[in-house]
This record gives structure tokens, sequence and C-alpha cells, in this order.
């Protein structure tokens, strides 16, 4: 099965749709094998953001960031990164169909409610940064 990491974003957070945001998870049959609410470190968003830290508004997004916790998550399931893709609809949340979860809870490029992994590669590297092995749950749905 394929893993996939997310992050429910601040400003989602601000919102109050953690969980409307995971019911959409649950409703497609996705199994969440980890998650966790935190405040993210400045350590940790530099190697998580270390292909945006010599531009301009690296430190915007990094007070973004770390202006609320947020709530990290691996899904597990079949083709589980393309179809989150699909859900969490364009990163831009103004050219998000309405249904998406960028569409429905996003703003703006940055404040667009959600982070999915874009390919194994960058999946298992978000898994790596952000949890330890014994976090992570293995079981059948």
């Amino acid at each position: 099965m394929e893993r996939t990491v997310v992050l429910i974003k601040p400003d989602a957070v601000k919102k109050g749709v953690i969980g409307k945001i995971i019911t959409r998870f649950e409703e497609e049959g996705f199994t969440l094998i980890a998650a966790k609410f935190l405040r993210l470190p400045d350590d940790l968003l530099d190697d998580w953001y270390a292909h945006h830290k010599d531009k301009s508004f690296f430190p915007e997004l990094k007070s973004f960031m770390t202006s609320t916790p947020v709530m990290a998550m691996i899904w597990e399931g079949k083709n589980v990164i393309e179809r989150f893709r699909v859900l969490c609809g364009p990163t831009d949340s103004r050219k998000a169909p309405k249904g998406t979860i960028r569409g429905d809870y996003g703003r703006d490029v940055q404040a667009n409610a959600i982070h999915a992994s874009e390919d194994e590669h960058a999946a298992n590297k978000e898994m790596d940064l952000m949890f330890l092995p014994h976090e992570i749950q293995e079981w059948k749905r």
C-alpha cells in the first residue's frame, strides 16, 4: 500500500475544520496510520522547505507555518498520493474548484488549508522528518 503525508495547515486549524478534512479522507476509504498535533520546530521547517530557503517569501512562509500547531498525518491506501492531490485541489486555492479541500477551505497559495506529498520521494522524506517509526501504526482496515 502506498503512503502519503498530509499537514492540515494553520489557516484550516484556525477555522476549526480538522475533523471535516479527516472525514473526507476516511469517506474515500483511506486508512490513517499516524497522526499528531504539533508546533513545527524551525529545524524541521528548514529541512521541509529546503527548496524555498533562499527565496524572499521563506520568512513569511515559516512564520505562517508556526502561527498555530498543525495536524500531521500519514494516510495509506491504493494510489493515495495521486488521489489525495485530486481531493486537495490545485495549490492556489483561488483556482481550486469547490468540492476540493483547498476550494472549500483555502484562501490563496499559502493559506491553502492543506499540504499533501507530491510524489513517493517527497512522501518518504516527509515521513522521515515528521514521524518516528514507532509512531506509525501498522494495521488493516
